[in-house]
């Protein structure tokens, strides 16, 4: 007996099948289904506290101490998220060789701990789960950075003298050269780009669903929202995120 198939999803199947190199791209809505909300939700953090500005970090001590204040108040979200059914899709992917990278705006690590390899995660805003000296790029981990912080109160300063800051990227900070390059070359060469849970607002983030298609991919966006690159796309789907990839890739079928 035939099943009924959704044609949407038939044909989000199709691509993912038929492509050979696919690049996700993935934005805050993937990981609200983990629990974590978007920054400019209702209950996120914009929506409590006004951003503080990278210029402000670095000029002001009271500002620092805020930043990091901030920063362990909302890790205590984001160190309980774990990674969800469009993660794990993503990954299986890119364990197979369908996928060539993950580029996100996500800054929680979820694409990490679902299995996908550092090297093949291209992160644009950077990374929360671990701190940054700005000035010699130390690597700091949190914990003992937390533990110093509630002792004493005072934002964190490196051996060096340079101010350490979690590794993400403010208002006002510089986008990752290396990383927006490595985004456009992995752009430039996929056959398949496929956003997932982005808005599409944020430049010059935004601008590589387009740069894809004009360079002659396919392009799939899934969000639950509608977005200005609708039009443009080859398959638009306004759909949970989970459950739409489990289905697309075969998982538990």
């Amino acid at each position: 007996m035939t099943s009924v198939i959704d044609p949407d999803l038939a044909r989000f199947r199709e691509l993912l099948e038929a492509a050979r190199r696919i690049v996700f791209f993935t934005g805050a809505g993937i990981s609200t289904e983990s629990g974590i909300p978007d920054f400019r939700s209702p209950g996120g953090i914009w929506s409590r506290f006004r951003p503080i500005d990278f210029g402000e970090f670095m000029a002001s001590d009271e500002a620092r101490r805020e930043t990091w204040r901030r920063k362990f108040e909302t890790d205590k979200t984001l160190r309980t998220a774990k990674p969800n059914a469009g993660h794990a899709a993503i990954t299986r992917l890119v364990r197979v060789g369908k996928a060539s990278c993950v580029i996100t705006q996500n800054i929680d690590g979820l694409h990490q701990a679902s299995g996908v390899p550092d090297e093949q995660v291209i992160e644009l805003h950077g990374n929360s789960t671990y701190a940054r000296c700005l000035a010699c790029r130390k690597r700091y981990e949190l914990d003992p950075v937390r533990e110093r912080f509630e002792r004493d109160g005072e934002a964190p300063i490196c051996g060096c003298g340079g101010y350490v800051k979690a590794a993400t990227i403010s208002f006002g900070q510089a986008m990752p050269e290396a990383e927006m390059a490595r985004a456009e070359k992995e752009t430039n060469a996929c056959d398949l780009f496929v956003s997932i849970g982005s808005s599409l607002v944020v430049y010059p983030a935004a601008g590589f669903p387009v740069l894809a298609k004009r360079r002659g991919a396919r392009l799939v966006i899934l969000n639950r929202d509608p977005t200005d690159f609708d039009e443009v796309a080859d398959l638009v789907l306004h759909r949970e995120i989970g459950p739409t990839m489990r289905q697309a890739t075969g998982a538990n079928a």
